[in-house]
């Protein structure tokens, strides 16, 4: 089982331009992302998937300095830039990651691909037609409810999976946001880690089966993923009181914000986005 982790980056993201590349403590945003989902084990590769517009050659200059794999696609369609990047390198298993989370956890990627292949099968020893579900995920956007901190964000799903959603698709948000047309609920079963899951629930033919990887206590309040100047703002405190390691785990930064709740009203006004809301450049593009 081949599982492919692609990363999303681009400089001119909509509210916070060139966040990929800013500064945390001494490396850019984008290698953090990358040296800690680097550490997750089980993963094949790490692929940075950014776009053929000019203004991303910074990202391609960065990948062939740091020697990391990388794809230049579609400015504005998404999941033609995961699919193709996931075809080029022979992905069965793609691990969708984005590069304004730079507190990603290897741990957290390992627990949501392992519960991904199933607990029957906790190694990577099962072919595409064993798998019980197509796609699993620790936090799926509003309206559905989170129980992982924001940035901590995991999505799995196996290639016939993306595939089928690349060829169907066809609505601007499912384009960009990659992945919502195998978890929206008209075409899809959801299942939780929290629940008993019966295999005798019935699946209606066609729909995708989805296995949400929920977490208790619940910590979704949390938001530590980047996306305005606040968030960064945060993100540069937290790496500053580890020193510029990048070896710590979301529990160490947990941690931290119970010794100081100050810290969590930093971004506490920044609205997140919906499944929906998608940048108005790539609507004009569709």
């Amino acid at each position: 089982m081949r599982i492919l982790a692609i990363v999303q980056a681009r400089i001119n993201s909509s509210r916070l331009p060139n966040k990929v590349l800013l500064d945390l403590e001494g490396q850019p945003m984008l290698v953090r992302v990358i040296e800690r989902a680097r550490r997750a084990r089980i993963l094949d590769q790490i692929v940075i998937a950014t776009t053929s517009d000019h203004s991303d050659d910074p990202v391609e200059a960065l990948c062939q300095e740091r020697g990391y794999l990388y794809y230049r696609g579609s400015p504005h369609d998404l999941l033609d830039r995961y699919y193709q990047a996931a075809r080029l390198y022979g992905a069965e298993v793609i691990v969708r990651i984005t590069a304004d989370c730079p507190l990603i956890d290897p741990g957290v990627i390992d627990h949501t691909v392992m519960a991904f292949l199933g607990e029957e099968n906790p190694t990577k020893n099962v072919s595409l037609s064993e798998l019980r579900w197509d796609f699993a995920a620790n936090r799926l956007p509003p309206p559905w409810k989170r129980t992982y901190p924001i940035g901590l964000d995991t999505e799995v799903c196996s290639f016939p999976a993306l595939h089928r959603a690349w060829q169907e698709a066809d609505q601007p948000y499912q384009r960009e946001h990659v992945m919502p047309y195998i978890y929206e609920l008209e075409r899809s079963v959801h299942f939780s880690t929290l629940d008993h899951i019966s295999s005798e629930r019935q699946i209606p033919k066609g729909f995708f089966r989805v296995l949400q990887v929920d977490h208790s206590p619940d910590y979704g309040a949390y938001r530590w993923t980047v996306d305005t100047q606040a968030d960064l703002e945060l993100a540069r405190k937290i790496f500053a009181h580890f020193e510029g390691r990048d070896d710590f785990t979301w529990l160490e930064v947990l941690e931290l914000f119970h010794d100081h709740p100050e810290l969590a009203a930093i971004n506490a006004n920044v609205q997140p986005k919906t499944v929906r809301d998608i940048d108005l450049r790539n609507q004009e593009a569709f």
